[in-house]
């Protein structure tokens, strides 16, 4: 339950240290020589841009849980050839709970500039001595994924990783959504493929500590009974403008409520949707 915490908002939502993402960074280089490079799905990006960072303050029940951020790097990195957004996102456990529950997590993904797919995903996580370690390796022109350790999966089209879903979802035309219209996209995760569905409720205006926000609230489609009790028990509202960050999300889980707000903003590509 407590993973779910920061895993939840490293992806949906989603320490932060002062984020200074530039520097030089070796990267391995993907093999696309066994197959021949064909075009890809092309899909324009209005939502982000380099130098975006976004931090949320993490709740669970009254305790001030930790610190989760999403950025942006500034860097132009590539990867087979194909230039990336490289994003970075942490998370951190504070005060009391880090007492008892330590967390320093840190996801990375390259994504394609043009196909808004990842080519490269990074998984460094370590929850209370429990450590996850993973690179993924995308081949979006022969349609696999190579987990490592000769372990080879066939994907799909368009298909994301877990930090990059976020990212693929902010660009997604939601200005004609109906109350009721349902959102989704493939994630690979955990060496399999986990389909991600949203549901459009309303509009509605939320108050935060930064202000005022016209929001699109949102309900993931979640499996009932492991960790919720209800369907509807997971809630999230982003900005109702071009960027469609994440300014709340709630969460009723079988043993208590988890909320992640946002706490600071910078670097966006569009105004936002503040009202007061």
């Amino acid at each position: 339950m407590k993973k779910i915490l920061f895993i939840s908002s490293s992806i949906a939502l989603t320490a932060v240290f002062v984020m200074s993402f530039k520097g030089e960074q070796s990267l391995p280089q993907i093999d696309l020589n066994d197959v021949s490079p064909k075009e890809l799905p092309m899909m324009n990006n209005n939502a982000f841009k380099r130098g975006e960072v976004l931090t949320f303050r993490m709740h669970y029940g009254i305790i001030d849980a930790g610190i989760a951020s999403l950025g942006v790097t500034e860097d132009v990195k590539e990867i087979g050839g194909r230039k990336t957004f490289h994003v970075v996102g942490l998370g951190s456990s504070r005060g009391a709970f880090d007492f008892f529950y330590k967390v320093r997590d840190r996801y990375e993904t390259f994504i394609d500039e043009q196909a808004m797919v990842p080519w490269l995903f990074v998984r460094r996580v370590n929850e209370g001595g429990y450590k996850i370690n993973q690179d993924y390796f995308f081949n979006h022109y022969s349609q696999k994924v190579n987990v490592g350790d000769g372990e080879v999966f066939d994907i799909e089209a368009n298909m994301q990783d877990m930090l990059s879903a976020f990212y693929h979802a902010r660009n997604l035309d939601l200005s004609n959504a109906k109350p009721g219209e349902t959102y989704a996209l493939n994630c690979f995760m955990d060496k399999e493929v986990w389909p991600l569905k949203i549901k459009f409720i309303c509009k509605e205006n939320i108050k935060t500590d930064l202000g005022t926000f016209r929001c699109l609230k949102f309900r993931p489609i979640v499996q009932k009974g492991r960790v919720f009790k209800n369907e509807e028990d997971l809630n999230i509202w982003i900005t109702d403008d071009k960027n469609h960050i994440p300014v709340l999300g709630q969460a009723d889980v079988l043993v208590g409520s988890i909320k992640a707000e946002l706490k600071s903003y910078s670097g966006l590509a569009n105004p936002v949707s503040k009202i007061k």
